[in-house]
């Protein structure tokens, strides 16, 4: 996952929601908060039991910004940790961040623990459930580093066989881990530790960056960029059920059982929705549009609603002759959470 960057000065406002079509569905932007601050921005985390929201921002003032998950106010920080992504482990309550070393901190004081030494590139994070564990990825040797949630201790690494971006936890002994550069999905033995398999998603996508799961019905929901499809198949087996259609720049998706509801947050500047009608059913219900580079989001389980994060650049300068495009500079204070949820009656 590419981290965005830029320095700003910290400020929280409205932000006017008229310039956003919002079509026609189930789903709105209910409000955009600009909450600014110096850093980029990567994945964000909600902690929906500690009702807690965790932006890690990165830059020379690294550090993860805490919100109150209901109000989007701040409640502080946890300084000196310049991390991609937040895990929280439920049962410790202890807090990670994908940060190099790895910040470990107390979920209810968010008082620094003490940071943990690993090798590789630390990018995405998960806890899993299962037996209390959390997993650090990286693009580079080791693949994955696996965290003992309630004292902090490495108990190992895996080689995934590629780089690796979301991964989810069926809560049962199997962690799955979308690779990116392979068009491929890494099943994992929570207990050993070792690949267990590897599903090819044929063509059907690649570049994934996004992976939920339905655990009820063992079903696999991966995001990818190209082509832009949404493949879902049998976690059991790794049998494509559905492919269907995303907007462009998916860099991460969610599942909400409540709703029975797949979600891919898109940097395009939408979010694709779709309705999981049975586990062999599906269809998109709805597209809305967010804003642009709002590519990443999280799940507040317990209301329903899904954040994300994007902020507002400058236009790209012009690529150099035979170059790679550039990329605009942040507008200062721009830095926001999206809050999208049902709309009443719908």
């Amino acid at each position: 996952m590419r981290r965005v960057s830029l320095m700003v000065a910290a400020v929280v406002a409205m932000v006017p929601l008229s310039s956003l079509a919002q079509q026609a569905g189930p789903y709105k932007v209910l409000q955009a908060v600009k909450v600014g601050g110096e850093g980029g921005f990567d994945y964000v985390y909600a902690d929906d039991t500690g009702r807690k929201l965790y932006v890690p921002r990165s830059g020379p003032s690294g550090r993860i910004t805490v919100f109150d998950l209901d109000t989007l106010k701040p409640v502080g920080e946890i300084a000196n940790a310049s991390a991609h992504g937040v895990a929280i482990d439920a049962k410790s309550q202890h807090g990670f961040g994908s940060s190099k070393p790895v910040v470990m901190w107390d979920a209810k004081t968010l008082a620094t623990i003490k940071t943990i030494d690993l090798q590789g590139g630390p990018d995405g994070i998960m806890a899993d459930p299962f037996n209390g564990r959390v997993y650090v990825f990286s693009h580079s040797a080791p693949n994955a580093t696996v965290i003992d949630a309630k004292d902090g201790s490495v108990v190992g690494t895996i080689d995934l066989g590629g780089a690796p971006e979301q991964a989810v936890s069926d809560g049962k002994g199997r962690v799955y881990v979308d690779l990116e550069d392979k068009g491929s999905i890494a099943v994992v033995d929570a207990k050993t530790l070792k690949v267990t398999t590897t599903y090819d998603l044929q063509g059907k996508g690649g570049t994934c960056a996004g992976l939920a799961m339905d655990v009820k019905n063992n079903i696999l929901f991966a995001t990818c960029r190209s082509p832009q499809t949404m493949v879902i198949l049998n976690a059991g087996d790794g049998k494509i059920i559905d492919t269907l259609p995303i907007g462009s720049g998916t860099d991460g998706a969610v599942f909400n059982p409540k709703t029975m509801e797949a979600f891919s947050s898109e940097g395009g500047g939408t979010l694709t929705i779709v309705k999981e009608n049975s586990p062999t059913s599906f269809v998109v219900e709805q597209t809305l549009p967010t804003l642009p580079r709002a590519k990443t989001l999280t799940l507040d389980s317990k209301k329903n609603r899904l954040l994300l994060i994007t902020a507002e650049f400058t236009p790209a300068p012009p690529p150099p002759p035979g170059g790679r495009p550039g990329r605009g500079q942040m507008v200062p204070d721009s830095f926001s959470i999206l809050e999208v949820g049902r709309v009443v009656g719908k």
